[in-house]
């Protein structure tokens, strides 16, 4: 059969295990013949409409059914109201297959991501202790984390966003959406949105792992896929730790995560929940003057969500988040000085609920939708005073003393058509919240492409988003920083053009962006002073130049070769402020230059090697301490990273040997918190079928 797969009317449905004469990977891994019927639910629910498909859509005919003839293309993302293929997106999107995913030097997200395009990790406590995640030069605050489709970002503060309840290995795929997404996800998905997807295994399946390392790195979970005729079950549990690489930076981390679905008549219906509980030395996380401070987390989750396969499609879907915070700037009492009167607790609850409709027909793809988050926030430092205390949860003798709360109205339009060889969608959110009053504000945008060619693909896109400050900006108050209450919504507008490609065996992407930010939330302070206060900064303008190569030798020459892919990308950030004299704490300490280089290879046949590299050079300044008193200003340096992975993999069991920072490099992301040096670790995967 060639590369197009003929599709027939319903009740007909052909099998095949190959494309083109050749087997591809997908079925060789299954093992199994497939049903094109399954294929088309993921490839010809999204395909482009032709003007005789149109014409069918108007004599009331589905586009499942219209379409007899289409070309298999790639993944399908959530890039727009309505899921579109991958390579029609008129956006940078990165996508993290489960390939990569197994084979990355890593062992966190946190890690991971700081392989990717334009994202910028800033870790204070690493392998997933706490991290600071931007895109293109955003802030952490900007941001919008989803898992498997739900936002689970914190309203506290952005420190706790990546609070996730499941474990590395339980990632099956990353969906990485570069700049504004207000119009697709909502508000604070500010300068780009990360997706994070589990249990997309299609067989049952349980997986044991268990590593070891310096610093008596320990590491032991596994997860397991049970299905069962059209029920799917999804669990995984893991424990790490570690005594740290310097004195207070020893962790423990526990997350379980349970995913459940089931195929009815209607639809899909999935559910999950999931805890996360992070106990850890945090030093000089927040301060360098107290290097002692400790800090405990617990987060969770859970969601329900409905996906219609009905001709006019709806996704509903609820949601509940919450998360626990204790703060302690002196991790033993005994040392504890006579005026510190309390650490600092903190509970936030976020409910939501929305959803998503979308139908096709002649004249393209209509989506609408709305959304509702409340957000709530007990505290006994941030919010306004409480008439009578509320005890902790788990913590006897301590009471929350202030709270705040907000609610936050979304409504969505969008439409996507295509013809010939141009495809444009364009949309806009409108949006209130309970605490700018009852006013709405109108957020649109649009996308455009143009296929020069079947590889060449020319794009532009323009965007608007907001971002709210969280409960931390405008509340936190201590003897170095100081909240405002009357912060306004950060807001911005996008322009971004480029062009993709993707010929056999090489895929890609050059762009250029520009993004006007209005009333930008940083935490900013004089130079002759010591305290930080949060503003909003009158103008920030952001300029960056990308690009971006995956290459697969053995597709590109057609034969098996040593090298299995190469990844390399690179970005350059510019960004002009408008701020006075103020030194910034956040918002200008962006990642102004970033190359990536990935490398896997074959040593034998069971034997691989995967390294990667990176080169970071930082933006801005931090106030040194020298272990007594703050210093100079001190410029961040740039650095370079190597990680590499050893992995050998017969038949189920994998065992791997890793090097984090293999070149023992001394360096800083943030502040004054130095980052862990070599760390070199060992572990085993082993899986069965059930």
């Amino acid at each position: 059969m060639n590369k197009k797969v003929l599709v027939h009317k319903a009740g007909r449905v052909l099998t095949f295990k190959k494309f083109g004469r050749k087997g591809f990977s997908i079925f060789q891994s299954l093992n199994r013949v497939v049903k094109i019927g399954c294929l088309s639910v993921a490839y010809l629910l999204f395909a482009i409409p032709s003007n005789g498909e149109r014409n069918m859509l108007i004599a009331g005919h589905d586009t499942l059914n219209a379409i007899k003839e289409v070309a298999v293309d790639e993944v399908v993302v959530s890039a727009q109201r309505v899921p579109v293929v991958f390579s029609q997106v008129a956006r940078v999107v990165k996508v993290i297959s489960k390939e990569e995913l197994q084979s990355a030097p890593v062992q966190s997200l946190q890690d991971l991501l700081r392989y990717a395009l334009d994202v910028d990790v800033r870790q204070r406590g690493n392998l997933g202790v706490q991290t600071d995640l931007s895109i293109r030069g955003g802030s952490f605050d900007q941001v919008l984390i989803l898992l498997n489709g739900i936002n689970i970002n914190d309203p506290q503060t952005g420190h706790h966003s990546l609070n996730l309840p499941v474990s590395f290995d339980a990632i099956e795929k990353i969906e990485i959406l570069e700049g504004p997404a207000a119009r697709i996800y909502g508000p604070n998905a500010f300068s780009g949105a990360i997706n994070i997807i589990t249990g997309t295994d299609t067989h049952s399946n349980l997986k044991v792992k268990l590593s070891t390392g310096e610093q008596n790195y320990r590491d032991l979970g596994g997860s397991a896929t049970i299905i069962s005729g059209k029920v799917k079950n999804f669990l995984s549990v893991d424990h790490r730790e570690s005594d740290g690489y310097i004195k207070n930076t020893d962790f423990k981390l526990t997350d379980a995560f349970y995913q459940g679905g089931v195929k009815t008549k209607i639809g899909d219906l999935n559910w999950q929940l999931g805890n996360s509980t992070r106990r850890f030395g945090a030093n000089s996380f927040y301060t360098p003057a107290y290097p002692d401070q400790y800090e405990q987390v617990k987060t969770t989750f859970t969601s329900v969500k409905l996906e219609t396969n009905t001709k006019i499609h709806f996704t509903p879907s609820i949601y509940w988040r919450r998360n626990q915070d204790h703060f302690a700037l002196f991790r033993y009492p005994e040392l504890m000085p006579t005026w510190y009167k309390t650490d600092n607790y903190h509970l936030t609850d976020v409910y939501g609920a929305n959803l998503n409709t979308w139908f096709a027909s002649s004249w393209g793809k209509t989506a609408f939708g709305a959304d509702f988050r409340q957000e709530d926030i007990l505290s006994n430092v941030l919010g306004t005073a409480l008439g009578i205390p509320i005890a902790v949860p788990g913590e006897r003798g301590h009471t929350f003393t202030k709270s705040d709360e907000r609610k936050n109205i979304s409504l969505f339009a969008e439409h996507s058509i295509s013809f010939n060889k141009i495809r444009i969608s364009a949309g806009a959110m409108a949006n209130s919240n309970s605490q700018l009053g009852s006013s709405w504000s109108l957020f649109p945008g649009a996308d455009l492409s143009y296929s020069i060619t079947k590889q060449y693909r020319w794009y532009t896109s323009i965007n608007s988003s907001l971002r709210m400050p969280t409960f931390t900006d405008l509340y936190y108050s201590s003897p170095t920083n100081i909240g405002n209450a009357l912060l306004k919504p950060e807001k911005a507008l996008e322009f971004e053009t480029g062009f993709k490609y993707q010929i056999n065996g090489i895929e890609g992407h050059l762009a250029y962006f520009h993004r006007d930010g209005t009333d930008i939330i940083d935490w900013v302070k004089k130079p002759s002073d010591n305290v930080w206060y949060a503003e909003n900064i009158t103008s920030l303008k952001t300029d960056g130049v990308e690009f971006s190569a995956k290459i697969n030798p053995s597709k590109l020459l057609n034969q098996n070769t040593f090298i299995q892919s190469i990844n390399f990308s690179m970005s350059i950030l510019n960004q002009g402020k408008q701020s006075g004299i103020y030194s910034s704490k956040y918002v200008l300490d962006y990642l102004k230059n970033k190359v990536n280089l990935g490398l896997s290879h074959k040593i034998t046949k069971s034997l691989t090697a995967n390294w990667q590299f990176s080169y970071q050079d930082r933006n801005g300044t931090y106030t040194y301490w020298d272990g007594s008193k703050y210093g100079a200003e001190t410029a961040y340096k740039p650095y370079v990273l190597v990680d590499t992975r050893i992995q050998y993999q017969p038949r189920r069991t994998t065992y791997y040997l890793e090097a984090a920072n293999l070149l023992d490099q001394k360096y800083i992301d943030f502040g004054n918190v130095s980052e862990p040096g070599r760390w070199i670790k060992f572990g085993v995967i082993r899986k069965f079928n059930l």
